[in-house]
């Protein structure tokens, strides 16, 4: 349990050294959500909280290495999102080709199917809005966590982003504010990978 948190940790720390350097080339959109400042630390342990709390439940090595890809990608789009704006291909189209992949060896459809459902309708208020209502990077987020988690969990995950995020936007006074939505999407959806309420 010890091993598998500080593994996810330090994995998630590389990943976020190398999204810092990826958003200092990166320009946000005048139309965007305002930059923020990251919390890594905080990134971090909850990385290695985390992957402790899979070490647990979860059977299996490569289960083990199929999570920890998703919790760092889902940190490091964090802190893209909130930085900047915009989600970088690597930290979603990548990992997705790889647990993709591996479905399409072991000859599984379900994660194809799942991220199929929920790519859908996002990629669809994303090309409604242009990219700016909704995000291609956000798109392509679900996608990645739906290819992992069960589905009813991420749907789970999805409904308490958006409830998230609505609260928020409200108790600031910014309902009318563009936002950074990946850090309630990765934050949703790594707590149901942490602390899955169904099965696949």
């Amino acid at each position: 349990m010890v091993v598998t948190g500080a593994a996810y940790g330090c994995a998630t720390a590389l990943a976020l050294a190398g999204a810092a350097r990826m958003c200092d080339g990166i320009v946000p959109f005048a139309d965007g959500p305002v930059p923020g400042k990251p919390p890594v630390a905080w990134l971090v342990a909850g990385a290695t909280l985390c992957g402790a709390a899979l070490a647990v439940h979860t059977a299996g090595v490569s289960a083990l290495a199929v999570a920890g890809l998703l919790v760092v990608a889902l940190a490091a789009s964090w802190y893209c999102d909130a930085r900047s704006g915009i989600i970088p291909d690597l930290f979603t189209l990548l990992p997705l080709a790889i647990v993709l992949g591996s479905a399409g060896i072991a000859r599984d459809p379900a994660p194809f199917v799942s991220a199929a459902v929920v790519f859908v309708p996002f990629a669809c208020a994303a090309l409604l809005s242009n990219g700016r209502g909704m995000g291609w990077g956000d798109a392509k987020l679900v996608a990645l966590g739906a290819a992992v988690l069960p589905l009813s969990n991420v749907l789970l995950a999805l409904m308490a982003a958006c409830l998230a995020a609505a609260i928020v936007a409200a108790i600031r006074r910014r309902r009318t504010e563009p936002i950074a939505f990946a850090p309630y999407l990765s934050s949703a959806m790594a707590l149901t990978l942490a602390v899955p309420v169904f099965s696949r």
